[in-house]
């Protein structure tokens, strides 16, 4: 009898110890990937590798919230990367669908964009969970006012956690199937990035804001101009060499069926990255602004044509007029 009490002593002590230990590797761990992690893939422009990291530690970082408090700053992150992670297979299915669509393969078309929807799910699950750690964490943006920002890093993972539940709700209709975002979550965003230093954060705010009216009806203020303010912000966004203003410019012609402006901004994006380097800070936000641009160039390649956009010919398109060339005429040389 005592010593089974002893060995239940003991074994308890154990646990308390365990479980300490535990909760202190949590804390560190979510401490040094918000202020050493995070900041570090920013500066990385390998967006493949910041992918694969989300995918893979999330399970890891996010089994912490069982012994010390839920990551809900660092599930914005996690989240919203692994969202973009499926919504990335997402394009590749619809890609696929759309040549074999040029081929006239109806079956393979079909199940390219069976799996384009699936992936977009999936997208939409993972987006809504970052939206869900985003309010968890600063408050609903609907219920509560603008939180007091402890650092320029805790200001990024509030701008994160909204395109996150805009790119949740995007994903949900492209997925054609309720996932359980809100629909007003878009109009919820757009109110909420007034709570941004717009300037600060490269005309992003102001871009998201415009794309919210531009997209949904009745948002737009009276006296506003979505495609202006969307103007704007891409200039901005070009300035400080973090060019997500040209997505969101981007995203809303593309809504409004606009393919000379889509074209257009595609061809600015590409010339911008001839005149000015990505910000160093930011060079994974920046990659990422390409990379969504590529990939709705490669649409309108492929349904055009067949094919992605060709290698070196990023933002110039099939049917662009060609210069003539200058030739000499042997007879007169006779």
């Amino acid at each position: 009898m005592v010593a089974a009490l002893t060995a239940g002593l003991l074994l308890s002590g154990c646990g308390a110890v365990n479980n300490m230990i535990y909760k202190t590797t949590g804390d560190v761990m979510k401490g040094f990937s918000r202020n050493h992690t995070v900041p570090y893939l920013m500066e990385s422009d390998d967006l493949a590798m910041g992918c694969s990291m989300s995918e893979a530690t999330a399970p890891l970082l996010m089994s912490f919230g069982r012994v010390t408090s839920e990551p809900d700053q660092l599930a914005v992150m996690l989240y919203l990367s692994s969202g973009s992670c499926a919504e990335e297979q997402a394009r590749e299915h619809e890609l696929a669908g759309l040549a074999a669509m040029y081929a006239m393969d109806a079956t393979a078309a079909e199940d390219a964009f069976i799996r384009q929807k699936r992936a977009h799910t999936l997208a939409a699950r993972r987006y809504l969970k970052s939206w869900q750690h985003h309010n968890s964490h600063y408050g609903n943006p609907d219920e509560t006012e603008c939180p007091d920002f402890d650092d320029d890093m805790d200001e990024f993972m509030y701008m994160a956690g909204l395109l996150s539940g805009l790119q949740a709700l995007n994903a949900q209709i492209q997925a054609t199937s309720s996932v359980g975002v809100p629909f007003n979550t878009g109009s919820v965003v757009g109110r909420a990035t007034q709570c941004l230093d717009n300037k600060k954060w490269w005309g992003a705010p102001m871009g998201l804001r415009a794309t919210v009216w531009a997209m949904i009806p009745g948002t737009q203020p009276q006296g506003e101009d979505a495609f202006e303010r969307l103007a704007i912000a891409a200039e901005q966004g070009e300035e400080a060499g973090v060019r997500l203003g040209h997505v969101f410019q981007a995203i809303a012609a593309m809504n409004k069926n606009d393919e000379a402006l889509v074209k257009s901004v595609i061809r600015d994006h590409a010339e911008s990255l001839e005149a000015n380097p990505a910000n160093e800070e930011w060079r994974f936000v920046d990659a990422m602004a390409t990379n969504m641009l590529v990939a709705i160039s490669d649409r309108l390649w492929v349904e055009n044509t067949g094919h992605r956009t060709p290698i070196g010919q990023f933002g110039a398109f099939w049917d662009d007029q060609r210069e003539p060339v200058e030739t000499m005429d042997l007879d007169d040389l006779l």
